[in-house]
């Protein structure tokens, strides 16, 4: 296994096993199903997503779906995308 299939792995396993089962469920299809189409500054702003509290990164991400746009700048593009998926998941429910 390369260096990035393992980043991207790991990555995965973060994004699956957070401290809540409300992030797991808005992380883990995004990083299952977009992780492997993102570019190095792309999964480096995943990552520090990843490193931020659940406690936080629950209502930065679904803010988005209103007008609000909480959270640090430097990955408010990431929050979006996040959210923007997690958004038309749901939908198509």
């Amino acid at each position: 296994m390369d260096e990035h299939e393992a980043r991207l792995k790991r990555l995965r396993m973060r994004s699956w096993r957070r401290g809540t089962k409300e992030m797991d469920l808005i992380l883990g299809p995004f990083a299952d199903s977009e992780l492997a189409g993102l570019g190095a500054e792309e999964l480096d702003l995943y990552e520090a997503v990843l490193a931020e509290n659940d406690q936080d990164l629950y209502p930065w991400i679904t803010a988005r779906l209103g007008d609000a746009r909480p959270g640090p700048a430097p990955i408010l593009p990431m929050l979006d995308r996040i959210a923007g998926f997690a958004h038309a998941r749901l939908a198509r429910k």
